[in-house]
């Protein structure tokens, strides 16, 4: 029996952690020793997707053997990325930009293979439409909410209700790791079988 390639989440997220499980595959998480680019006016798609190159090649140089997939995701309004917060008093000032608006969230994806020379690339766009938010609503989600290691201060799986009016596109790319082109791209290497 050939043994099934091994595949590593580049991520310490355990959002994409629940995400690629619920796929049905097996993998380890190795998380890269990288430092992210964030500055904020860079071009959102180029940014998550250097980001998410950046993690893949780092854990992929190390593991030449195994798949590596790489993601990152952030949130774009007013020309600017949003990144992860760094203390509640940003959380709170994403929270009042983006209340009333749309706002889009990027992700990037990359999966590679030293041994194989491979190496895919993917992207994803989701647009968010917010609710107005008072103060005693921002106070509410922030006290609910751990929003610090998430892009643009809030999670839209977490208490949604709160502050989210709608969405178009994929809610698992604003979660953090889209699916659907993930799963395709893990059927495209093997790694899946087709559900077809």
């Amino acid at each position: 029996m050939p043994t099934q390639p091994r595949l590593i989440l580049a991520s310490a997220s355990p959002r994409r952690r629940e995400l690629l499980a619920g796929l049905g595959v097996t993998f380890d998480v190795i998380t890269a020793d990288v430092t992210e680019h964030e500055d904020p006016s860079t071009d959102p798609r180029v940014m998550v997707a250097h980001n998410a190159a950046l993690k893949a090649d780092w854990v992929a140089a190390r593991y030449p053997e195994a798949f590596v997939l790489g993601a990152d995701t952030t949130v774009f309004i007013d020309g600017h990325a949003l990144n992860k917060p760094r203390d509640a008093a940003e959380a709170r000032a994403m929270l009042r930009r983006l209340s009333g608006r749309v706002h889009t969230v990027f992700t990037g994806i990359a999966l590679r293979r030293v041994a194989s020379a491979l190496s895919i690339d993917r992207g994803e766009a989701s647009e968010v439409t917010f609710r107005v938010l008072d103060e005693a609503t921002i106070e509410t989600y922030l006290s609910r909410v751990h929003t610090l290691d998430k892009a643009g201060g809030y999670a839209i799986q977490e208490h949604p209700e709160l502050i989210v009016a709608g969405r178009t596109g994929s809610l698992t790319n604003i979660v953090g790791l889209p699916v659907k082109t993930t799963k395709q791209i893990l059927t495209q290497c093997g790694l899946l079988k087709s559900s077809s």
